[in-house]
Order: structure tokens, then sequence, then C-alpha cells
């Protein structure tokens, strides 16, 4: 079956079964039976308990369970309350995050009007906006928003803004004839009118073709339930690192077990040997040094405009290597403006014409006579002019009050004109303006400043290549014309003839004034900049040659061009198209998903509703919050508060830094963990009673750790993040360099905690446990320092960050009170200890942070030289 903008009347009415006179009240209701309500179906959410319960899915989860049952059976109920503790702690957090999730459909179904106005029983009703059935006959006027979609029947001046569904600013003029054409894009259905679109001017009568999720709006709908998020780059690696570590943890622990039994240790100590090991092994506070981390940052972006709404998207801005973006009100300043002036033979810019010349400043009359538009009301092609005769201390509404219209015949997009009759001067004149096509073949004179003249093939030409001119610039060109009527009497199309020609005002959506060089760092910064645009090709082209983003031997493609090819093709020439023009959703989830095959992190921007199903399929969803739809920030990750595409490499900067933190936060944890596995280990080898309590570890990861990692997630960024490139998503979160480094700096704090313990088993076995256990916290506190980065203090400024200065502090006072309060000494499984054996503790465990500066130095001393 053809589409329904290709349709005759006769056959349009035959394949929706209706004459064209609205439905009987019987055959609406078996029309609401057979097609179902006009509302948007919504995606089945998980229950909060069944959200809360997936927070415990995780291998290294199920491990510290485990632990904790043993810890109980043992009777060890500190541990076993600490651990559990954690575990649940983490699944709120969790579940709070999740619920925070995007009610896109809800959203959508917002944008459906409560009522409509419909034909039934032959006399015009008001119906809930759901029972809307195709087949009815709907009643549109100015101002009303869109029930459904359908096929307009009649047109009275009818224009529609489709700016939220297709991309375009301008409102676009309806009509009732049939397309003949195929494959013609959504934009250029000029007979077809879509739910959740708007009225904007005049009426029409409407044949409903389809309602609910059968609509443009309701294959948005689909297209996002089907759309699933993909895992930040962060989640992908935290994944793996995860799976790895937990695969790590239970071979050392059953290694350890089994060494224990072969021991002849019983069956009960040797699982409580394996416990320590596993809460040594396992950074409890992962999870949570994320998650505020990332929080951290959020707040830092929020204050800067950009609002992220999935904590773990922050980082992957860091990864972004491609910004597929919309252009109308986020390129551009989303309001038409006057660019060009075509008046006495030359062509000026805007800020050139003078309202004192004669001809210039009779255009500039003539184009807010001839116009219903105020400031801030009306057509925006209008409301550019009026804002144009503004700039120009021209007042539209003295103009307007002294040369009051007498008469008018409206504009309708058959005619594509519309004229108003004016007194000036004594005598009466119709003013038109409308398509420089249809004005020019009206023309016989043209209006100079030192008189009007017949106009002359040469004119003709002069006033061609003005319009091709400024047409190739992407500008909307509007032709003025005027002619004398010799009496008042009632005006018709008749009278649209033997103009007198005054002049060209060209115009456009222009390039906010930031963008350029928005996309100049972008460039620099390694991110490729795309603009995907329903817009016709012409504006897109040189709006992205404006500002960048089209640079000599890019292409540009239409939708119906993208729409032939396959997979495949699409994927050979991503990197050669700068623009895509004339899109549809789907083509943009196609263009998303192509730069994503071929390896790239893809942030989308955009404000329609059109966006949403590429915004939720792209890594990184950026909405516009002030000119984007409740949809469009709904489905975003990121929404940017000041519409302002330049704090989107503000964002990554961010993003980048906050990866940088998050790696070094994660080396810090893991190098003191190994530490502790390492000395575990070596005690199990050589007979040693257990050197550390599982409460002990506990104590180490959950307080004194997680001081210093959060201090290490606020170091401010490097001034050269932006000159690097994009981090590779595939990129583990410990690179082999890293992996070596934990286990470097994992054996120097092993060293002295191993000595403070034999030095403790002269004393007592429990006396060994206080002196390793405060002597790794200790020696952890210090390691903070060295992990803010990969340059010494003496580079970074051991005051640049105060944050790592509060974390020691804390924690070392922390660790004192431990060690001193005699009524902490139970709960945490120490003893009290000497004068000596605490000053033992307190310079040995400095010795490896010492060892790891005095390297650095070294190798930053040499680099200088070098």
């Amino acid at each position: 079956m053809r589409e329904y903008y290709q349709m005759e009347k006769e056959e349009l009415l035959e394949a929706l079964e209706t004459e064209g006179r609205g439905l009987s009240a019987q055959e609406a209701v078996r029309r609401l039976e057979r097609f179902g309500q006009n509302r948007l179906q919504e995606e089945k959410q998980k229950s909060v308990l069944q959200i809360f319960l997936s927070q415990f899915a995780d291998l290294l989860v199920v491990i510290l369970m485990a632990a904790a049952v043993i810890s109980l059976l043992s009777g060890n109920h500190e541990s076993t309350l600490v651990i559990f503790a954690v575990i649940i702690l983490n699944a709120i957090l969790g579940t709070v995050q999740h619920l925070k999730a995007r009610q896109s459909l809800k959203s959508l179904q917002a944008l459906s009007a409560p009522v409509a106005r419909v034909l039934r029983d032959g006399t015009l009703q008001e119906i809930p906006s759901r029972e809307v059935v195709p087949g009815d006959l709907l009643v549109l006027e100015a101002g009303d928003l869109v029930n459904a979609d359908g096929r307009v029947l009649e047109s009275f001046s009818l224009q529609v803004n489709e700016s939220s569904l297709t991309g375009e600013s301008e409102s676009v003029h309806k009509h009732h004839e049939a397309i003949g054409h195929e494959d013609v894009a959504l934009g250029d259905r000029r007979n077809m009118v879509f739910s959740g679109s708007m009225v904007t001017y005049g009426r029409g009568n409407v044949l409903v073709t389809g309602t609910g999720m059968n609509t443009e709006l309701g294959k948005i709908a689909r297209l996002m339930n089907e759309t699933r998020e993909k895992k930040t780059p962060l989640q992908v690696s935290l994944d793996r690192f995860s799976k790895t570590l937990s695969f790590l943890i239970l071979l050392i622990c059953l290694l350890v077990f089994g060494l224990s039994l072969w021991r002849s240790m019983p069956v009960l100590d040797s699982l409580m040997f394996a416990v320590a090991l596993a809460v040594a092994a396992i950074p409890e506070a992962l999870s949570s040094i994320v998650t505020i981390v990332l929080a951290v940052g959020t707040r830092k972006m929020a204050d800067e405009n950009a609002i992220m709404k999935n904590l773990k998207s922050v980082e992957g801005l860091g990864c972004v290597s491609v910004i597929c973006s919309d252009k109308t009100g986020t390129l551009t300043m989303n309001r038409m403006t006057v660019q060009k002036v075509y008046a006495d033979g030359e062509i000026l810019d805007a800020g050139q014409v003078d309202p004192g010349n004669h001809t210039q400043g009779f255009l500039l009359r003539t184009s807010v006579l001839c116009n219903d538009a105020t400031a801030s009301l009306g057509d925006p092609t209008e409301i550019a002019l009026v804002d144009f005769s503004r700039s120009r201390n021209l007042d539209e509404n003295e103009i307007r009050d002294r040369l009051d219209r007498i008469g008018e015949i409206p504009f309708d997009s058959d005619r594509k004109l519309m004229s108003t009759l004016h007194e000036i001067d004594g005598r009466f004149y119709l003013l038109t303006k409308g398509a420089i096509d249809v004005v020019m073949e009206r023309v016989d004179s043209v209006h100079y400043s030192d008189g009007v003249k017949k106009i002359t093939e040469e004119d003709r030409d002069h006033i061609g290549e003005a319009v091709l001119s400024m047409s190739r610039e992407g500008l909307r060109v509007l032709g003025f014309v005027y002619r004398e009527i010799e009496s008042v009497r009632q005006l018709s199309t008749e009278d649209e003839t033997g103009y007198t020609f005054i002049g060209l005002i060209a115009m456009m959506d222009p390039p906010r004034p930031e963008s350029a060089r928005a996309v100049a760092d972008c460039r620099r910064a390694g991110i490729r900049p795309v603009m995907i645009t329903g817009d016709h090709r012409v504006t897109a082209v040189s709006i992205a040659r404006m500002i960048g983003i089209w640079e000599e031997g890019d292409r540009a493609l239409e939708g119906p061009e993208l729409e032939a090819m396959s997979r495949e093709e699409l994927e050979d020439i991503i990197g050669q198209v700068s623009v895509y023009a004339r899109v549809s959703p789907e083509h943009k989830i196609r263009i998303v998903e192509a730069w994503q095959n071929r390896g790239n992190v893809v942030a989308m921007t955009g404000d329609g509703v059109n966006d949403a199903p590429a915004l939720k399929k792209a890594d990184i969803g950026i909405a516009m919050g002030i000119t984007g739809t409740a949809v469009s920030r709904d489905a975003a990750s990121m929404i940017l508060t000041d519409d302002n595409f330049a704090t989107i490499v503000k964002a990554v900067v961010n993003g980048r830094n906050i990866f940088a933190n998050i790696r070094n936060s994660i080396r810090f944890l893991l190098s003191g963990n190994t530490s502790g596995i390492l000395v575990v280990l070596w005690t199990s080898l050589a007979g040693l009673p257990v050197p550390f309590l599982p409460v002990h570890l506990l104590f180490i990861n959950l307080l004194t750790d997680s001081l210093p990692a959060i201090a290490i997630g606020m170091e401010k960024p490097g001034k050269d993040l932006l000159e690097q490139k994009p981090r590779d998503p595939r990129e583990e979160i410990l690179n082999r360099e890293s992996r070596q480094s934990v286990l470097l700096q994992g054996i120097l704090l092993a060293v002295p905690t191993a000595v403070a313990f034999l030095a403790g088993l002269g004393t007592s076995p429990a006396a060994a446990r206080t002196m390793a256990f405060a002597t790794l916290a200790m020696a952890r506190l210090y390691h903070g320092f060295n992990c803010r980065g990969r340059r010494s203090l003496a580079d970074l400024g051991l005051t640049s960050n105060p944050f790592s200065l509060y974390a020691f502090g804390a924690g070392t006072a922390l660790l004192t009170l431990v060690l001193t309060v005699p009524g902490l000494h139970r709960l945490f499984g120490v003893v009290p200890l000497s004068p000596g054996q605490l000053a033992m503790i307190f310079l040995g465990a400095l010795l490896p942070t010492l060892l790891i500066q005095g390297r650095r130095m070294l190798r930053e001393r040499r680099k200088k030289r070098g």
C-alpha cells in the first residue's frame, strides 16, 4: 500500500474506510476497540525490591557475604556486622541511583493534548484525546497541540511547528495535495500533521491516519523501548576488573585454606584464615569511593552548567571521540535573524542598512507593515523582521499606528504571498512579501532611491545573482514589492500583480557566538564533531562551514541517501561525513551505531522529541536544559543548563580528570590490599599466627583507606588534559604499567608491616597483630600522598590538594584513638603497646613513601636536565 501522503483524496478515504465527513459515535466505539486508545505504551519497570536484590548479583559481594557467614559461625560478631553493613549500604546506594532512572515515556505522553475537536455524527465535539481513532476528522486551529497523525484535507493558511520531531525551527506551511514522490523525508510531508506538534497559524481539517503507538511519536516511543543503554567505559572496565579480582581472590583463598589444612590447622581456623585473606583482598569501599568521586565531579560540573543524571556517565566523557550534535538550538541561536539585505542594486550586511536611505527605509517599513508578528509572538520569520527593524532604530508599533492597515490578503501556501493595504502620503499602496520566485513573476518595475524604473533583463539577472549568492550561504530569502491601488476596495488575489520591486531580506538561524571556539576545542582534544539535523542540506552545510565542523573534502548526506545504504556501506564512509540533513530518528540511531561499531565513544546532543532515541543509544546523551523538550532531557545522561555547546568541552576535561582520579584511587586501594595479601601469604607459608583479624582489615579498608582515596578523587585537573587524545574505552582501568606499580608499591608497604609483626611476636601474637595492623594502616595513610598523581609532592605541591592533608590527619587520629583508648581495644582486637613500639610503627610506615617520593624527584630532575 502507498503511504498516506502519496494518496489522492478518494484513495485515502477508501484506505481509512470513511467518507471524510466524520465518524458516527457507534463507528468510533468499534474503531476504539480495534485500534486501542490514542496513548503511548509504557515499558515494564522493575519493582524496587527487584532493583535492590539485583545489587547483590556481584561475585565480590557474594565472597564478602560468605566471609560474613564464616565470621558469624566462628563467633566474630563484630566482623559479621561490619561486613553486612557495608554490603547493605552499597545496595541501598545502587537502588537509589537506579530509581532516578529516566521517565521518557511519561514525558512523551505529556505531549499529547488532553482534548481533541472532532466531527462526530455531523457535529463538532470535544472528546478526550485518548479516544481519537483512525478515520476521525480532526479540526485544528492556531495554538492547538496536534492529537494524532493525519492527512490534511483542507488547509486555511495552516502552519505547524514540528521542530521537536524534525529539528526544523521554522513553521511548516501545510497543503492538501498528494505528494507523488516516494521516500519523502518527514519534514517534507507538507500534507501531513504529526502528533505532538503545534499549530502556529491558520486552521485546517485533518483526517486521522494513525494514533497511539502507530504515530511518528509512537515510533520514537517504540525505539526508546527497544534501545538499550550502553554501559559506560568505566562500568565495563570495573566489571572486567571485578571478575578478574574475584577469580584471583578465590584462587588465593583456596590456596591458603589448603595450606592451612596441610599444616593440620582445624577446619574452622583454616576457614578464618581464608576469610582474613578475602577481606584483605576485597576493596570493600571501592564502590562507595567511585560513587563519591563521581558525585563530587558531578557537583562541580553542575556548577559549570552541565548536570549529569547518571553518575557513571561522568567519566565516559573522557573517552568521547565523536560528538553528534543537533543544529537547531544547540549550535545555533534557535531564532531566525536577518543577515543580508538587497536594495538599490547591492547586497548589504544587516548592520549596514540605513533607515534614512530612501529605498532601504521603505524596505524596512514594508517588512513590518506586511507582517502579523510582534517582537515575541508570531511566525519566526515575521518575528525576525520585527527584530531587524528594531535593531535599525525603527519602532514597528509607531509605524503601524501611523500607517494603519486598511485591508489584507492573508498568506497561504499555494500563493506563497501575503499582502496588506495601507494609505501612505495620501495614496493607497498594496505591500506584498513572499517567495522570491513567485514575487519576481509579478514585477514590472524596480524602486531605486533616485526613482522607479521599468525592470530590465539586466535587473532580473542582478537580482537573480543576489538570490543565488545568499541562498548558497544557507539564507532564506524573501522578496518585497508594492503597487499603487486607485481607491480602497475589496482586495482579491488578482490584485497581486504589476508590482514594483523594493528589495530582498535574507535570514537564518545563526550559529551561537561560542560554537566555533567550542568546535575548535573539540578538534584540539581529538574529538570529531558531526552535525545531524532535520534541516536542509544547504543550510546545514553553511552553518557547519561557519563554525568549523565542515572542512574541505567532507561529505554531506540526506536522510533518503542514508536510507538506501547498508550498514557496511555507512560504516565505510562514516569518517568522511560531517553533516547529515533531513534525517529521521531511525537515521540518528544508525549514525550513532556506525560510529560505535568503529570503536568510538559517541556523545549525542539534542533538544527535540526526535532526538530522544539517539540520546538513549549514545554512550553519552546530552540534552538542552532551556530549549530541550522534557522527553530529550529524560532520555539524556547529561543536561546543559545553558544550552551552550562550549559547556561540553569543559565537561570533557572534567570527565578525563575524574577518570584519572578514579584510577589513582583504585591504585591506592589495590596497592594497600596487595600488601595485606602478601603479609597473610607470608605468615601462612612460614607457619606463623594469623597477622590480622577481619575487623583490622575492615577498619583499614573502610576508614583509614576511604578518606585518602576520596581525597585523591578531589585532585584538580592538569593543564594538559584538553591536549590529550580521548582514552581508548577498551583500555583496562589498570593497564600493565599500573599493575606493575600496584605490585611494587604493595611489596614496599608489606615489608615494614612484616618487620613490625615479627617484632611484636617477641611480646605476644596479639601484640604482633596489633603492630602489623597499625603499621599497615599508617603506611597506607602515608601512601595516599603518593597516589595523588605520577609526579612528586615537590612538583604537585603538598598543599595544592588540602583534602589529602585532612584525610591524613583524620585517619591518623582514628588509628591513634584505637591504639590508645582502652574502651576500643576489645572492639578492634588490639592490645596496649609501649612507646617504643608506637615509634617503630609510625617511623617504619613512613619508609615506603620516602623511597617512592625520592625516586620520583630524581626522575624529574633528570627530565629537567635532559
